[in-house]
């Protein structure tokens, strides 16, 4: 398996404005930011695969089938009968910006177990990605360290986009704590350029921001910047890339569209050489993922919206 992901798989309730009657019309698009990087590496080439639960409901079936009909290997999805599929209310403004409300406190992605996870399919991977979305409950969170535990084993690279949602933690204090214990763990680390300067605890410029994550202990650090492109940096070297130029209906999915771009890109590369890899070679991969993204913003939806390989070319 060249990427499997880790994490959270559920219903983002997406607004599709009003009826007739001026009743607000929801659109159901599996998502969940794992599941996103899965989906948008298979529909790249990858051979990707999930591990998450969702309930054994008619969401959970939807959310599932979705992401078999993108290639994703399902294998690791398990059903739970006694709690529902998480559902994330999705609010779009004027300029396609989100912003979430969660109904998640009985959902079943928190209910993730030890026991769910497939350690073949770990094992065999050459890339485990996850969020910190999995350290809100202590079920979840044991099955991640568990999986990040096999991975380091077998000397699996591991992958870590924060994705930080301020209204799934008790604080802001909290919820830096949580993300920053995950980045030991991670030899490929994306952070948005809010959650650069959240995570760093500075206040100054992004080389310094960056550095200070980079003694963590990762490999390669991808920054994204909206629609400035985004930003790389080893502990060797530094590049960027700049986003096409684009009409935004919807960025929800964006960030995920770049890493499973990178990702796809960056599966066959062993784990030992990731920290030494050609400025050339990451210029080329992060303008990969930036025209991934800029494409998936163009269009309304998660899953829904991410490209594959034809559209984007080498």
């Amino acid at each position: 398996m060249d990427i499997t992901s880790i994490g959270e798989l559920l219903i983002d309730l997406t607004s599709a404005g009003v009826n007739e009657n001026g009743v607000a019309l929801y659109a159901a698009n599996p998502g969940g930011a794992p599941a996103n990087v899965a989906a948008a590496a298979a529909r790249l080439g990858a051979h990707a695969a999930f591990i998450g639960r969702v309930g054994d409901d008619y969401f959970g079936r939807l959310a599932a089938d979705c992401l078999r009909r993108c290639g994703v290997d399902t294998r690791g999805v398990a059903y739970d009968p006694s709690a529902p599929t998480t559902l994330a209310v999705v609010s779009l403004d004027e300029r396609g910006e989100r912003s979430f409300q969660f109904y998640r406190s009985m959902g079943a992605d928190i209910r993730l177990s030890r026991g769910d996870i497939p350690e073949d399919l770990v094992k065999s991977s050459s890339v485990l990605h996850f969020g910190s979305l999995s350290l809100t409950h202590e079920s979840c969170r044991e099955a991640l360290m568990y999986a990040l535990e096999l991975a380091e084993f077998c000397g699996v690279i591991r992958s870590y986009d924060a994705n930080y949602r301020a209204n799934l933690w008790p604080d802001e204090a909290s919820a830096v704590a949580q993300m920053r214990s995950l980045l030991p763990h991670a030899d490929i680390v994306k952070l948005s350029a809010e959650e650069l300067q959240l995570l760093s605890g500075s206040g100054g410029d992004v080389e310094s921001a960056a550095r200070s994550i980079l003694d963590f202990g990762c490999s390669l650090l991808f920054v994204t910047q909206g629609k400035d492109g985004a930003r790389w940096f080893t502990p060797l070297a530094e590049g960027r890339a700049f986003s096409p130029a684009v009409e935004a209906a919807d960025t929800n999915g964006a960030g995920d569209s770049f890493m499973g771009a990178a990702l796809t890109k960056l599966c066959h590369v062993p784990r030992a050489r990731l920290a030494g890899l050609d400025a050339g070679f990451l210029n080329g991969v992060t303008d990969y993922a930036c025209r991934a993204a800029a494409l998936t913003c163009t269009r309304s939806g998660t899953i829904p919206a991410l490209p594959d390989a034809s559209e984007l070319g080498g």
